[in-house]
Formats: structure tokens, C-alpha cells, sequence
């Protein structure tokens, strides 16, 4: 079995720490990250939704970059929502921001009912370039 090539960011927040997992898993020529939300260093949630999914895109951009990788990217995304019915707008502004064009990565949303003290996660899979 071959061992797992961990990526982390360089300021890498202590939820990796606290719950035993890394950020991305670089396995050939893709990067599969780590399900990421609006967490601050210390770990907590941002209190605001809108700000909370600025946040879990921003430390998703810190993981890619990490992994040699952007949004441009990202074939694949998976984001879980506490409340998807009504903080939809807030995280399509987000989404928009970072794929503002097509062809866009492919998306699966699933509305759930906990999230560790969160209301928002988006997990990647992206193609590492060939440099």
C-alpha cells in the first residue's frame, strides 16, 4: 500500500489537529481535499452564514494552493448545507465569485442536519497541472 501524501497550508487551522484528519490527500494527478468550513485558526465557526462561506472558500483556496492547484482546477464539488433552502443566495454569491463561467466543475449539494457547530462545508476533488 502506498502511503498517503498529506498536504497541508501553511497557516493550517486546529481543526486538523483536533479531529485526526489532513486538509488534502495528493494521490497521482489529483488533489482530493478535505471537507473545509468557515473556520477561523483557533477553530471556531464564524458567527455571520455569508462570511462563514467566505471563510470555507478562503481556506479551500489555502489547501489547493498548497496542493499546487486553484479553483481553475476543481472537477468536482460537494457541499453540504444546514439550511440549504435559505442560505442558498449567500453561498451562490460565493460560487459565482470563484466559477463565474462555464464549463463549470460538476456539483452535488446535500442538505444535512449537523455540521460540528457549522452550517457550511464544500469537499474538492481537483486535477493537479502538469508542470
Amino acid at each position: 500500500m502506498s502511503k498517503r501524501d498529506a498536504v497541508f497550508p501553511p497557516d493550517r487551522h486546529a481543526l486538523y489537529e483536533a479531529h485526526g484528519y489532513s486538509p488534502a490527500i495528493r494521490s497521482g494527478e489529483f488533489l482530493f481535499v478535505s471537507g473545509q468550513v468557515g473556520s477561523r485558526p483557533d477553530g471556531s465557526a464564524e458567527p455571520d452564514f455569508a462570511a462563514q462561506v467566505r471563510r470555507a472558500f478562503a481556506n479551500l483556496e489555502a489547501v489547493l494552493a498548497a496542493g499546487g492547484c486553484s479553483f481553475d482546477d476543481i472537477v468536482d464539488v460537494m457541499t453540504f448545507h444546514t439550511d440549504p433552502e435559505n442560505q442558498l443566495p449567500a453561498v451562490m454569491e460565493a460560487k459565482n465569485r470563484v466559477f463565474p463561467q462555464s464549463p463549470y466543475p460538476s456539483w452535488t449539494a446535500i442538505g444535512v442536519t449537523w455540521l460540528a457547530g457549522f452550517d457550511f462545508e464544500i469537499k474538492v476533488v481537483a486535477r493537479i497541472p502538469a508542470s
